[in-house]
């Protein structure tokens, strides 16, 4: 499978806001954005001139997906997965999006980055209604159980977790999250107003429906 491999900083400089792609990170001096929020590139800088309403059709795609972590191929899937369930696509594609199991994870703050809790997925410690499953993209559905089961090691590492993001965010209504036990309960599906970051999710349907 293709994934992203250049400098994650390059992408939230190109968005032009924080996504949050190396975590904590993101929230302390070090953060490349805070150092430079211009453009990457040697005319970043410069780039003044008035985005085209496709090119903020584009950039509001390439946020989101980047956001995520998925390529192309993918968000596309999810998109015509959105479109043809009945209701506001792009309300149905928020959802799905933020109902991924990696996602999850991350929003119950068990990993400081949608990277890591993707790689808790993929090496098997996260279970969704006593079955392990390890596809990050596995969408959750209401009042479905996830429990992360991991070594004594594991556990002292996604507790960290815990105590460095909660400084930073909060768990999404959405989902009830078990500190102790490493549970978490999907108690509603997501909406718009539970994103960390705004998203005109309009664009992005705009910009497939051409």
């Amino acid at each position: 499978m293709g994934r992203y491999v250049e400098a994650k900083c390059r992408l939230c400089r190109r968005a032009g806001m924080k996504l949050f792609l190396k975590g904590n990170r993101c929230a302390t001096e070090k953060c490349s954005f805070a150092k430079r929020p211009t453009p990457p590139g040697v005319h970043g800088a410069r780039r003044n001139a008035k985005p085209t309403y496709y090119a903020l059709q584009l950039r509001e795609k390439q946020k989101v997906k980047r956001m995520y972590g998925m390529l192309e191929r993918q968000f596309k899937r999810f998109f015509v997965i959105a479109n043809r369930t009945k209701g506001a696509t792009g309300r149905t594609l928020i959802q799905l999006l933020e109902r991924r199991l990696d996602n999850v994870i991350f929003r119950s703050l068990f990993a400081v980055s949608r990277n890591q809790a993707r790689q808790f997925v993929n090496h098997g410690l996260v279970f969704v209604d006593g079955k392990r499953v390890n596809i990050p993209s596995y969408i959750v559905k209401e009042s479905q159980a996830i429990e992360v089961k991991a070594t004594e090691k594991q556990k002292q590492i996604i507790k960290e977790n815990i105590e460095a993001s909660i400084k930073e965010r909060s768990v999404p209504t959405w989902l009830k999250v078990e500190k102790d036990s490493l549970g978490v309960n999907v108690i509603r599906l997501p909406e718009k107003e539970d994103l960390i970051i705004s998203v005109d999710e309009q664009l992005i349907v705009e910009l497939y429906s051409k």
